[in-house]
């Protein structure tokens, strides 16, 4: 028997609440039918915005924690594209974001310290880690949910070490990725007692294209693949979704995230944008080709699972199993040809624009915000030429060469016009804040440039000595000098972070990694040391040049580092030698 269409009030009933009488009058009814949609879409929404909190939560505390050792796992696994597709899919695991992989790949490359070939094969692992992380998140839990919370609690709050700390955000969020699972189930059920919902379910059930575009735009709106696969596998394990809609809409969830990354690297250097490109390329068109056979040739895809959730969730699973096997052998020829459809450009040389207003130097704190953002423009350029420094003890490059004297000559530039433009707003009359905020920038600014000056002269030099002499390190060195590298750079993009939130938490981090950089460069030299006397090492200079680069990046790390001094200053975190004892990160 057809439902009546005359009851909207039982449409979106809140949930454990009773029937309404219809004798109340159409009135009456129609308002008390819109005050339960808003309830209903108040539910709904809620869980879902926690939801997505949720998995934010994991990724950050997952990126606070081990973000130096998720980059030498994938700055290693360019051995092989094997290799490659497993830490992709660990990472993703960890990060509970393949999109989180993607802009951490789009990273490499753009710096060269990853093939097209590689990079892709890592994102199609980190697509099958996603996919892999949803399954394992559907699983119904009931006493793990306070297991997680208070251990979490426990150790976010009782513990003073950082990584300590971050575990428990980890299991905190978890716990939450649980409980706003449960909402979702909770607030999906009156569904089912909706004629309108049921009306508009059905419809879904005959246009899948319309799914697949719903699904797509979802995963955009949400920024998160997982998030989506989870709301729409809950919808339809509720009974609040048609098993092929959902199927649809997962698919669409595909695309969805494929684009995320591909919109956030659109202003990217183009090896970046091509691996992100080719990834779009095979997860996007076989969601479009996967979705035409459901489209073609229905089928119930009972061999996926029993129950509807199930097959929905193991459609998503499968897929991207699919995709990274059959793929994987062909990344090299895929990424050639999105090159060649996305070449490079050559882009043409432009005055470099400036933050420092004149203006401005009537408004003194706005003056010193303008001297921050030029300062920040010389951390950036520093970040840039010790990235390309690192290609040169591998190989050398006269173009690159050239890039970074350029940086360096643009560092120069900056600090001078910074010190310029603070010598013009000490003419005035400041008050104490403004002037000690003006002496902090100004000895970032040398720091920097003493930064940049380690880089662009020290480094280069001892690279070119290896490519004239025709030098190189042992497999065991190279290897603890580009170790050491990834945990430079981490800290100097760290130190950017600083600069731009001034986050005292952040700061500490900072700061205390320089302690531990120091320890890791001692510990290197005498490991190096001990293979110099077991005969090891090759030549005396190589040993020279390998130790001599060691601590000239533990000297750029201690000039980005400073960054962070100021800052613990202001909150009293900082003693006249060393850190206080209190928590290192919050």
């Amino acid at each position: 028997m057809t439902p009546r269409l005359s009851s909207p009030a039982r449409a979106f009933a809140p949930i454990g609440s009773s029937p309404q009488p219809e004798a109340a009058g159409p009135a009456l009814t129609t308002t008390r039918g819109t005050n339960a949609l808003i309830t209903f879409l108040i539910h709904i929404a809620g869980a879902a915005a926690l939801l997505i909190w949720s998995v934010r939560l994991v990724r950050t505390g997952v990126e606070r924690a081990f973000s130096v050792q998720l980059r030498l796992w994938l700055r290693r696994s360019s051995q092989s594209r094997i290799l490659a597709a497993a830490t992709g899919m660990v990472a993703a695991m960890m990060l509970q974001s393949s999109t989180a992989v993607a802009m951490l790949v789009s990273n490499f490359a753009a710096k060269g310290a990853l093939t097209g070939a590689v990079g892709l094969a890592i994102l199609l692992g980190a697509d099958l880690g996603s996919a892999i992380v949803a399954q394992l998140l559907l699983v119904k839990q009931t006493l793990l949910i306070p297991a997680l919370l208070l251990v979490g609690t426990v150790l976010f709050l009782k513990s003073s070490q950082r990584r300590l700390r971050q575990t428990g955000r980890i299991l905190i969020g978890l716990a939450l990725i649980f409980v706003s699972l449960d909402m979702l189930r909770a607030a999906t059920a009156p569904i089912m007692d909706s004629p309108g919902a049921l009306s508009i379910l059905t419809y879904l059930q005959g246009d899948l294209l319309s799914a697949f575009v719903i699904g797509a735009l979802f995963a955009w709106m949400v920024h998160s693949s997982v998030a989506a696969v989870l709301v729409f596998v809950t919808a339809v394990s509720q009974g609040a979704l048609p098993v092929e809609a959902a199927m649809a809409m997962v698919l669409g969830a595909n695309l969805g995230g494929a684009m995320i990354a591909f919109i956030l690297t659109l202003a990217a250097p183009m090896p970046a944008r091509q691996i992100v490109m080719s990834n779009l390329v095979l997860r996007g068109g076989g969601a479009v080709l996967v979705l035409a056979a459901l489209i073609l040739t229905p089928t119930t895809f009972d061999w996926l699972g029993q129950s509807g959730g199930g097959r929905v969730a193991n459609l998503h699973l499968a897929f991207n199993a699919v995709l990274c096997i059959l793929a994987l052998p062909f990344t090299q020829s895929l990424h050639r040809l999105v090159s060649r459809m996305m070449p490079h450009s050559s882009p043409d040389d432009q005055v470099r624009a400036t933050a420092l207003d004149d203006a401005a130097l009537t408004h003194p704190s706005r003056a010193l915000g303008c001297a921050v953002r030029e300062s920040l423009q010389m951390g950036v350029r520093i970040e840039d030429m010790l990235t390309a420094v690192n290609s040169l003890y591998m190989s050398w490059d006269n173009t690159t060469r050239a890039t970074i004297h350029a940086h360096e000559q643009a560092v120069r530039d900056i600090q001078t016009d910074v010190k310029l433009y603070l010598a013009k707003l000490n003419r005035q009359e400041l008050d104490d804040e403004i002037i000690k905020g003006a002496m902090d920038l100004s000895l970032l600014t040398t720091n920097l440039a003493a930064a940049a000056d380690l880089v662009g002269r020290r480094m280069v030099q001892l690279a070119s000595k290896m490519e004239h002499e025709q030098l190189s390190f042992s497999a065991e060195g190279q290897r603890d000098i580009a170790d050491f590298y990834d945990r430079v750079l981490a800290n100097v993009q760290l130190a950017l972070n600083v600069m731009m939130t001034r986050n005292p938490d952040e700061a500490r981090e900072l700061v205390a990694e320089k302690d531990n950089i120091r320890r890791i460069e001692q510990e290197l030299q005498l490991k190096h040391l001990g293979r110099l006397n077991h005969g090891q090492i090759g030549s005396i200079e190589a040993s020279n040049i390998h130790q001599e680069t060691l601590r000239v990046l533990k000297q750029v790390n201690t000039c980005f580092a400073m960054t962070g001094y100021p800052i613990l200053e202001e909150t009293g975190d900082l003693l006249e030698s060393r850190l206080t004892d209190t928590q290192v990160s919050r």
